[in-house]
């Protein structure tokens, strides 16, 4: 074994982490708000930040994207990241109207959420070029976590402290404390105070194939 590899290890990842605190540092001033010891990890993807409001240590990973689209007239904050807020990396947040993560949400790589979809019913139009439809907020709030490849449908809020496991599709609203998996996702247990056990990542994804 090479004993400089370590050492190279970490001098690279101190290297990207000092380059994506500098890109953080400069960026912060686009937005509508950026708090103190948010980290955005390059590369990121930024579309209308003036509309985004980031919150206090929030960890953004690597690959992301954040992404605001034009709502007529309407230029208030239509996404709304809260303190704490962790994306592992590659995470799709795309808002019209407002897309908001309460504080100490999670989410795992691939996550994807919007407010919004694409129209689809002009038969011969290009898809694109039909323009937005079911314009709906969305809400994930305080606590929550998202597994790996979730998909989170407009019109849909997710509990406080909610399990949403690994590749589940949410087309419809999860209550507070509840474990959800599948497509679409469906409740299958409530998660009480005398649990003395969490369900894994490994696990949740599992029952999102039931």
């Amino acid at each position: 074994m090479n004993s400089l590899s370590p050492l190279f290890l970490y001098i690279w990842d101190l290297a990207a982490r000092l380059k994506s605190k500098f890109f953080s540092v400069l960026a912060s001033g686009a937005f509508a708000h950026f708090g103190k010891e948010t980290m955005l990890m390059c590369p990121v993807r930024l579309s209308g930040e003036r509309r985004i409001s980031i919150g206090a240590r929030v960890f953004i990973g690597a690959d992301s994207w954040l992404q605001t689209l034009p709502d007529g007239e309407n230029d208030s904050v239509a996404i709304m990241i809260g303190d704490g807020v962790s994306f592992s990396g590659a995470c799709v947040i795309s808002a019209v109207r407002m897309v908001r993560l309460e504080d100490e949400v999670l989410l795992a790589r691939n996550v994807y959420i919007s407010d919004h979809i694409h129209k689809y019913t002009q038969v011969g139009t290009p898809i694109l070029a039909q323009g937005l439809d079911k314009i709906s907020p969305v809400l994930i709030r305080r606590g929550a976590w998202l597994g790996q490849n979730v998909v989170v449908c407009p019109g849909v809020t997710i509990g406080e402290g909610s399990v949403i496991g690994a590749n589940s599709v949410v087309t419809q609203s999860i209550p507070d404390f509840c474990v959800a998996v599948g497509s679409p996702a469906r409740v299958v247990r409530s998660i009480k105070a005398s649990d003395s056990s969490t369900p894994t990542e490994h696990q949740l994804s599992n029952s999102a194939r039931i």
